[in-house]
């Protein structure tokens, strides 16, 4: 797999709503009512990456969450990375 080139990252953050590139990673943050409704998207969140075998760095604070996604591997943004990125809105709007 290999990393996708600013302008491809670009043009599929167009598709993302509140995702942005920032130092080699797209990431985003979202806010939920309460903790317990944050660490619930939370847990889904971790099946789904477990699901595809790919893992955000995140972190929260009460009932806030920060979503940062890259592939290690190849030091960059791959489609991999839009593929949980999607599935994470997916996950997030459903509630």
């Amino acid at each position: 797999m290999e990393a996708l080139n600013l302008l491809e990252i670009e043009r599929i953050l167009e598709q993302l709503d509140g995702w942005e590139y920032v130092d080699g990673a797209i990431e985003t943050s979202f806010q939920f009512e309460n903790f317990k409704e944050a660490f619930t998207i939370m847990t889904r969140i971790a099946f789904e990456c477990e699901a595809q075998g790919h893992h955000p760095d995140w972190s929260n604070v009460y009932n806030s969450l920060q979503i940062r996604l890259n592939t290690h591997d190849v030091e960059g943004v791959t489609e991999k990375d839009f593929r949980l990125a999607r599935a994470i809105e997916s996950i997030v709007d459903s509630e």
